[in-house]
């Protein structure tokens, strides 16, 4: 049984970027929106009564959890494909250079997707990846497809996607999506200064007396949705940093196998939750890690181990996440402590496969349902459960 709750933020939320950060040099301190499934995932067990915890035999890793999405109204809305692309139809009173303002944005009337470059292609022959260590380690680059003469790429859509639209996309059918099924980004950042001053003094303090923090605001009838296996009542629980908190209120049970099926509006991906023969793309739901090859803790886009059945990646920047924080040993003394630094893929990237060839020969390749490394890591299981990686397949 799996249930979904919305969480409603009451204030501002907090959420920072990985990189150590101290009120002295390097006093500003970025935030990550929307969060990560750990950060969620914590407030939401935060919930559960600790004598009834404490009755369970494997307390750490006994629930499972999908999410954090954003909501408004009964919509859910989850990351937009990267390899999407807009095409409008060029006017005749278009001209070639938009003088001193700037690009101008021009909607657009329908939707396409990149490709790998081709070869052959003399109009990008000069386009492509640096060659870091070997050319086998890189992907072609991902170009726009030949349009007629009357048309021309205006941009990529709006970076949020309706979930119940997300069927359309997986099964090839752009011509059914509009500009209306997507959303520009639904909050607003707010810069938080701290300022300490000196005892007895009107002057700020010379260390430590100054540094920023930079939160996010939800807009109105905006929220989270997220999934998970235990019942929960209504409550108000943390979420994030300083204290700030949300409203979780439960939308009801729903008694399937895959957490996906559990959110609203999400009949019609019942047949993209798992690859099939004629397969031949992968997109990204839930932020996933892979690992680069060596034998270096290094990560990338995509597995090494799909560099042979990839034709391109389409995908954003790495959400950077480790750290500071602290360990409690058994004696109830804390200790400072490093958390790992890990480059996490974001949601909404999108992989393109080599038809015919895979997901045919997925079974030699680990995790064929998330993108994350191979077992053998506590951390690992954790992610399985949190559902990092969360892949979605189709055909182009």
């Amino acid at each position: 049984m799996y249930y979904c709750y919305t969480i409603e933020p009451l204030d501002v939320l907090l959420f920072r970027e990985s990189k150590p950060f101290s009120p002295a040099e390097g006093s500003w301190a970025k935030g990550i929106f929307p969060p990560l499934p750990m950060t969620v995932f914590q407030a939401l067990r935060s919930l559960l009564e600790w004598k009834e915890w404490e009755k369970r035999e494997n307390k750490q890793r006994d629930i499972e959890f999908l999410g954090a999405f954003l909501m408004r109204g009964e919509e859910i809305y989850v990351a937009t494909p990267r390899d999407l692309v807009g095409v409008a139809v060029r006017k005749e009173d278009d001209k070639e250079d938009d003088g001193e303002d700037g690009e101008r944005e021009t909607p657009w009337d329908k939707l396409t997707r990149l490709r790998s470059l081709p070869s052959d292609d003399e109009n990008w022959k000069h386009i492509k990846f640096p060659h870091v260590r070997s050319p086998q380690n890189t992907l072609p680059p991902l170009v726009p497809p030949p349009l007629d003469k009357d048309r021309f790429i205006c941009g990529a859509p709006a970076p949020w996607m309706k979930l119940s639209k997300l069927a359309h996309y997986l099964s090839g059918n752009l011509d059914k999506l509009t500009a209306d099924d997507f959303h520009e980004d639904p909050w607003d950042v707010q810069i938080l200064p701290h300022i300490q001053m000196k005892t007895g003094e009107r002057q700020v303090r010379d260390r430590d007396g100054y540094f920023t923090e930079v939160a996010a605001r939800l807009e109105p009838q905006w929220r989270f949705a997220a999934v998970l296996s235990e019942p929960l009542d209504s409550n108000v629980v943390r979420l994030g940093g300083e204290g700030h908190r949300a409203l979780v209120s439960c939308l009801g049970g729903c008694d399937v196998k895959n957490p996906v099926l559990a959110l609203p509006e999400s009949e019609g991906l019942q047949d993209f939750l798992e690859p099939k023969e004629k397969d031949s793309i992968a997109y990204l739901l839930t932020p996933g890690l892979a690992r680069a090859d060596g034998d270096l803790v290094r990560y990338q886009a995509y597995p090494q181990q799909w560099r042979d059945y990839l034709l391109g990646c389409a995908t954003n920047r790495p959400l950077l996440w480790g750290g500071i924080s602290s360990i409690k040993r058994q004696g109830g003394n804390k200790e400072f402590a490093l958390l790992p630094q890990r480059a996490f893929v974001p949601s909404g990237t999108a992989y393109c496969f080599r038809t015919g060839i895979f997901p045919r020969d997925l079974v030699v390749l680990p995790h064929s349902d998330r993108l994350l490394p191979g077992a053998g890591k506590a951390w690992l299981e954790t992610f399985k459960k949190l559902n990092y990686g969360k892949l979605l397949w189709g055909k182009r």
